[in-house]
C-alpha cells in the first residue's frame, strides 16, 4: 500500500472532523498516512486530537536554515517549477501583493518537500483550495510525485486564487457537491471533466437518536440554534438583525449561537446595540456531547452563511430530526429540499428569513413528517460510514493505479 501525506491548513481541528476521519479510514485499509498541517493548532481537550497532533508533521514555524535550503531547492529545480512560476509572474490579472504572497507560498512548498524527503511519500492529498493547496502542488512537483485536493465551498467560490493552475496540475480533484463540480467545469473549461469527482461528507447516524421521542407541540417559545465559527463568512450579523426583526414582531424566541472566532467582541457589541441580551446567547465552543444536547433541545437550526459547501451542521441537525432553515445557495439544496426535508430562504433576504420562521412556527402538525424525511435523506445520501468508504476507495484506486502505470512503463520495476 502507498504512503500518502495528508495536508490541511490547520490539523487536527475539531471543526473539520472529516480530515482525521478520512485518515483513519485510509489507515484501516493499510495506507500509510502522514498527517501534515501548515499551521499549528491551539491547545485541544479531546484525547484523540491530542494524539493526532503529536504525530502531525507541521510546516510552521520555519527555521532560517530550512528556508535557505528551500530557496536553494527552488533555484536548483527551477525547471520543474517553470510553468508554475510563469503563471505567477507573467500571466493572469492578480495584483502584485497576491503574486508576492504566492512566491512566498512557493518557498513554503519547497520547505514542505524537504520535510517529506526520506519518508517514502508517493502522493500528497490536501484539503481546501487555500494556500496549503499551492504548497502541496509545489512540494509534489519538486518530489516528482502526484497530488490531489478536496474542494469544499468558500475555497473555490470566494477564494479561488490560482485555482486554474492547481486544477491543471493535480492528478484529480474531489469536491463535496454536484453544485461545486458544475461550478468548476463552467468556470475552468480547460479542466478535464474526469478529473473532478463528487464525494459527499457525512455524519455518524449510529450516534444520533431517531427523534421519534421529539414531542409534536405548539411552539410558544421558539428555540433556535446556530452553529459555526464567529467569522464574517458565517454572517451572524444577518442572524442578529433577523432576531431584532422577530422581537419587533412580538415573537417569543431564544437564539443560541455555538462557536468561537474573531468576530465575538463585535457580535457582543451588536447584541447590546440591538437590545437582544435576553433573546440571544453566545455559547462559545461546545464539545460533541454539548452540541448533541443542543440539537435535541432546540426547535430549529438556522444557517446564515454567505458561502458553504454542504454544511455538516445541517446534516447533524437533520440526523437528530431537528428542523433546519438555510439559504438556498451552493450545494445546500442538495441536502435541504424546501418543504420536504427542511426550509430554504432567499440568501440575504431578512424578510424571507423571518417569513420562513413564521411558517415553521405555525406548522406544528406537518413538522414531524418533514423531520422524519430529513433524517431518511441523510441516511440515504450523507451517511458518514458509506461516504468515507467511497472516498477511501477512490483515493486508493487512483493512487495505486498511478503506481501500476509507473511499474508498467519502467522495465526495471517490472523485474522487481
Amino acid at each position: 500500500m502507498p504512503t500518502v501525506a495528508y495536508l490541511a491548513n490547520q490539523f487536527p481541528s475539531p471543526v473539520e472532523p472529516y480530515v482525521f476521519e478520512e485518515i483513519g479510514e485510509l489507515r484501516r485499509r493499510g495506507v500509510q498516512v502522514i498527517p501534515c498541517s501548515a499551521r499549528r493548532t491551539d491547545a485541544m481537550q479531546e484525547d484523540q486530537l491530542q494524539s493526532l497532533a503529536a504525530e502531525t508533521l507541521y510546516l510552521q514555524p520555519l527555521g532560517l536554515l530550512l528556508l535557505m535550503r528551500g530557496a536553494w531547492l527552488c533555484l536548483r529545480r527551477c525547471t520543474a517549477l517553470a510553468n508554475i512560476l510563469s503563471r505567477v509572474l507573467l500571466q493572469g490579472g492578480e495584483p502584485p501583493a497576491r503574486r508576492a504572497r504566492t512566491l512566498l507560498h512557493t518557498l513554503l512548498g519547497a520547505c514542505y518537500a524537504l520535510k517529506l524527503q526520506g519518508r517514502g511519500v508517493q502522493h500528497i492529498h490536501v484539503h481546501h483550495g487555500y494556500f496549503g493547496s499551492w504548497v502541496a502542488m509545489v512540494a509534489a512537483r519538486l518530489l516528482s510525485i502526484d497530488y490531489s485536493l478536496t474542494l469544499h465551498g468558500s475555497d473555490l467560490l470566494l477564494h479561488g486564487v490560482y485555482l486554474d493552475t492547481k486544477l491543471k496540475c493535480c492528478a484529480f480533484c474531489v469536491t463535496v457537491s454536484e453544485f461545486n463540480r458544475d461550478f468548476l467545469l463552467e468556470h475552468y473549461p480547460g479542466v478535464e471533466p474526469g478529473k473532478i469527482m463528487v464525494r459527499r461528507l457525512g455524519v455518524d447516524l449510529a450516534c444520533t437518536p431517531t427523534g421519534a421521542a421529539r414531542p409534536d407541540r405548539e411552539l410558544p417559545r421558539l428555540t433556535m440554534l446556530a452553529v459555526g465559527r464567529l467569522h464574517p463568512v458565517k454572517d451572524h450579523a444577518f442572524l442578529l438583525h433577523a432576531c431584532h426583526e422577530l422581537k419587533s414582531l412580538g415573537t417569543d424566541f431564544l437564539c443560541l449561537i455555538a462557536g468561537e472566532g474573531p468576530q465575538r467582541p463585535w457580535l457582543e457589541h451588536l447584541i447590546r446595540n440591538l437590545g437582544l441580551e435576553a433573546q440571544v446567547k453566545l455559547l462559545g465552543h461546545l464539545c460533541r456531547q454539548e452540541l448533541d444536547a443542543c440539537y435535541r433541545l432546540c426547535d430549529l437550526v438556522v444557517l446564515t452563511s454567505r458561502s458553504e459547501g454542504i454544511p455538516l451542521v445541517l446534516m447533524e441537525a437533520m440526523a437528530h430530526c431537528t428542523t433546519v432553515l438555510a439559504p438556498a445557495i451552493t450545494g445546500i439544496p442538495e441536502l435541504v429540499k424546501h418543504g420536504e426535508t427542511g426550509f430554504l430562504y432567499h440568501a440575504g433576504s431578512l424578510e424571507d428569513f423571518v417569513t420562513q420562521i413564521e411558517i415553521i412556527r405555525n406548522s406544528p402538525t406537518t413538522l414531524p413528517r418533514l423531520r422524519r424525511a430529513a433524517r431518511q435523506h441523510v441516511l440515504e445520501h450523507f451517511d458518514r460510514e458509506k461516504n468515507l468508504a467511497a472516498l477511501a476507495e477512490l483515493l486508493v484506486f487512483r493512487i495505486t493505479r498511478k503506481e501500476r502505470h509507473d511499474a508498467h512503463e519502467n522495465p526495471v520495476l517490472q523485474q522487481i
